[in-house]
């Protein structure tokens, strides 16, 4: 985050983009945008795999984010790339194997930092070493549903480290990104 004309940008990442990285990252978006940072900051998705690409999400996905409010329906799965680690800040792994795969598609130490589990960023996942979200696929729709409250529970933790990050970016403590 050098650039405070530019978004801070975020990527979280499931292994196939269609179940539990597009609940994120329509949760994190409305979460931002909720707190007046969704000018400054833009989430998107992708899978570390790119068996679903171009597919929408798994439709239990989309009825637990309608469910609870979220309309996922614009969604389109694609994979992760290596190349994109320089064009964001921030890249979200679900579980610690999608961590481990991002990890080993990072070229340098620095490019690997960038790469957070999710649920660090909840206190409680924390202090339990809880920090996985499960994959949802083989499951039914009140597995998708604990999904979504997971994430919506590391999304308070995720906001406010996002915006510390941003304002200590900006001059005088205001968040500067546009």
């Amino acid at each position: 985050m050098t650039d405070p004309s530019t978004p801070y940008r975020v990527c979280v990442v499931c292994a196939g983009n269609i179940c539990r990285s597009p609940i994120a990252e329509f949760v994190l978006r409305r979460r931002l945008e909720e707190v007046g940072l969704g000018h400054l900051v833009t989430v998107d998705s992708a899978g570390t795999g790119g068996w679903h690409a171009g597919q929408q999400a798994d439709s239990r996905a989309l009825t637990a984010l309608h469910h609870h409010g979220y309309d996922g329906g614009a969604h389109r799965a694609r994979q992760f790339r290596r190349e994109w680690f320089a064009d964001v800040d921030l890249v979200l792994a679900l579980d610690r194997e999608n961590f481990a795969d991002l990890s080993t598609l990072a070229r340098d130490d620095d490019t690997r930092a960038k790469v957070q589990l999710l649920r660090s960023y909840d206190p409680d996942a924390v202090t339990t070493d809880d920090t996985d979200v499960p994959d949802p696929y083989y499951g039914d729709d009140a597995a998708f549903d604990h999904v979504l409250l997971m994430i919506e529970r590391a999304a308070d933790g995720f906001v406010a480290a996002v915006r510390e990050e941003i304002e200590l970016d900006a001059p005088g403590g205001e968040p500067s990104r546009q």
